[in-house]
């Protein structure tokens, strides 16, 4: 499908709102019960608490606030309660059930969605582009077109993004929506899929005051009409928006300081001699009241003192007690787990959509791709100017020689230029694997078929002048025996990259990394030193392995197998060859030089085919083990 006919189908049912998709009669209750998370202290090794047992209750339609100081532990009780990892080496003791039983990851993940802090967005999509493939992916293949386009309309009007529908989300290079409303853009790409429990992490971070209030009250209407569950992180809301959220749950220091009703908070606090003024912002009261950090006397006993007090005051309050009783009657049943497994995309949806987007992006993002076509065009253009028109001459043997190692070397450096797009395509796919939509293998298969084409098209592309400025193998067969070998060295060094950066998802260190692996592929590939004189070390460890290597024999076959040169004035031949009588180098004297035949050329190719796979395998079992 097009990108206009993308805009087309949601264009068609303009003006509606159905939500009818998020209507679910299962999800009753989601409760948890002592969490505790705890780690050691780096500097004196001592186990510190982050969480010390929490409980909660969350009812169909109601929408509770997360919220504390920084350092409570809000946001590590977010993620426990979505099923998320904690913290790296922590100790964590949870007990959460749906209504009233234990259920597992993946039939959690195909229940709820989670809105990350950060916004993780293709940027080279548009919003109406973006909300269309959340649909693509998280609704299953018996929702009509229509009902989708339904819903993408619904979405753009109820959150105010009717005007930017057609505006990209923004790339570095490319100005698009505005920080509030990615925010806006990725809470509506959550809720589109129907969530029966939607987690939202700082959902109004970046919004204004008005932008914040209706972006909750949009969420609180859904949750109430449509029995969602929506538990939400955040910091320092307006009064307004934070009248829009149901119930509270305050932290401090890791410990439950209240949770109940919004409407109960002033009483509540009043009651232990905490009044709160007249016209003054509940939630700034709160965390003032809660954030001893900067006060004065924060490393004083009467400050361990007050928090102690919150404390102690809400594990005796009468809320307490019966929110106690609430969790424990019925009991959780452990022995019958609730598994939910609702409908989703096939898997060749959810593949071809994957790809779909990934063109959109691929053609639209110079950085995806723009900017290698232009810098290997480049590389061409000087590669071909300095090794200009060799003539096929034996003075000349040795710079063919050092063009195609630098052709075949530089070709492959230069795939670091991908490392920015993969890792923005790695962060959306964490995400929406979180929200199981996807796995790596879909992930996997997409990226690598998106790339083949563009690959093939930056080979011909240097090879069209490359190849033929620098007069190399004359012939078609040679020209195309060429734009083989640089097509499979940038398979190769692109998955190199892929595997690389999925490893360490870090810009710099994934950048040095590639650099690094590529700088020893160039060392023990056979030209630098010939593969019989390399240490037995680097020969049998790593030069049998090296892409880079298969690639500069594959090219030095293509040129040498079966081409002469002249020996020159005086006839004085410097490899011995059949034709030194003729006054001739036959090529593959050059060949035997380096200990290559031209009858392994068959072997070349299946061992870099072997290669590639295996980096994309790599890649794969190290997505498939990470954990979310």
């Amino acid at each position: 499908m097009s990108t206009s006919n993308i805009s087309a189908d949601v264009e068609k049912d303009a003006g509606t709102q159905d939500y009818t998709h998020l209507t679910n009669d299962t999800v009753r209750t989601f409760s948890w019960s002592n969490i505790s998370v705890t780690v050691n202290d780096r500097a004196t090794k001592q186990p510190i608490d982050i969480l010390s047992n929490v409980n909660g209750i969350v009812e169909a339609g109601e929408v509770l606030a997360l919220m504390g100081p920084s350092g409570s532990g809000k946001t590590t009780l977010l993620n426990i309660l979505a099923h998320r990892a904690a913290i790296p080496k922590a100790i964590v003791q949870q007990e959460l059930y749906v209504n009233g039983k234990t259920t597992d990851l993946e039939s959690f993940r195909k229940l709820s969605g989670y809105v990350e802090q950060e916004d993780a967005l293709v940027g080279s999509l548009t919003v109406r582009e973006t909300l269309y493939f959340a649909a693509k992916l998280g609704l299953p293949a018996s929702i009509s077109a229509s009902e989708r386009t339904s819903r993408i309309t619904s979405l753009l009007q109820s959150f105010g993004l009717t005007h930017q529908a057609n505006t990209l989300i923004g790339t570095p290079l490319r100005k698009g929506v505005s920080g509030g409303q990615k925010r806006r853009v990725s809470v509506a790409s959550q809720l589109i899929t129907g969530p029966k429990v939607l987690f939202l992490d700082e959902p109004t971070s970046g919004l204004d005051a008005r932008a914040s209030w209706e972006v909750m009250r949009f969420v609180r209407e859904v949750a109430r009409e449509f029995k969602i569950l929506v538990i939400a992180s955040i910091h320092q809301p307006s009064t307004a928006t934070f009248e829009l959220f149901d119930k509270l749950m305050l932290l401090s220091k890791g410990k439950v300081v209240y949770n109940g009703p919004v409407g109960d908070v002033r009483g509540y606090f009043g009651g232990l001699g905490y009044e709160m003024p007249l016209y003054t912002n509940p939630a700034e009261f709160l965390l003032h009241l809660t954030n001893t950090d900067f006060s004065p006397d924060s490393t004083s006993k009467s400050s361990e003192n007050h928090l102690t007090h919150l404390h102690t005051a809400w594990t005796h309050s009468p809320a307490a007690t019966a929110l106690a009783q609430t969790l424990s009657t019925p009991p959780p049943s452990t022995t019958h787990p609730l598994t939910l497994t609702p409908s989703s995309a096939s898997p060749v949806t959810t593949l071809l959509a994957l790809i779909h987007r990934s063109f959109i992006k691929s053609h639209r993002d110079v950085v995806a791709y723009g900017i290698r076509i232009a810098m290997y065009l480049g590389l061409a253009i000087m590669m071909g100017t300095v090794w200009l028109r060799l003539s096929p001459t034996q003075a000349n043997i040795q710079a063919f020689t050092n063009a195609i190692f630098f052709g075949g070397a530089f070709m492959s450096f230069m795939a670091v230029a991908y490392i920015p797009s993969y890792l923005e395509d790695l962060s959306l796919y964490t995400k929406e694997r979180a929200n199981g939509l996807y796995g790596p293998t879909s992930f996997m298969l997409a990226n690598f078929v998106i790339g083949v084409p563009y690959l093939f098209l930056i080979a011909v592309l240097f090879s069209v002048v490359g190849y033929w400025l620098g007069n190399f193998n004359p012939t078609a067969q040679g020209f195309w025996t060429w734009v083989m070998w640089l097509f499979l060295d940038l398979l190769a060094a692109e998955s190199l990259v892929v595997l690389l950066a999925s490893l360490v998802p870090v810009f710099v260190v994934a950048l040095a990394a590639t650099a690094f692996a590529n700088g020893l592929w160039m060392c023990v590939g056979g030209f630098m030193v010939q593969p019989q004189a390399l240490n037995p070390f680097w020969r049998y460890v790593f030069h049998y392995i090296d892409y880079q290597g298969y690639v500069f024999r594959g090219m030095m076959v293509n040129e040498f197998g079966s081409r002469n040169y002249s020996c020159g004035e005086g006839c004085k031949c410097m490899y011995a060859s059949a034709l030194e009588e003729q006054c001739v180098v036959e090529g593959k004297a050059v060949l035997a030089q380096y200990g290559y035949g031209t009858g392994d050329v068959g072997k070349y190719v299946g061992y870099m085919l072997v290669i590639i796979f295996a980096y994309r395998m790599l890649g794969w079992v190290v997505l498939y083990l990470r954990k979310h």
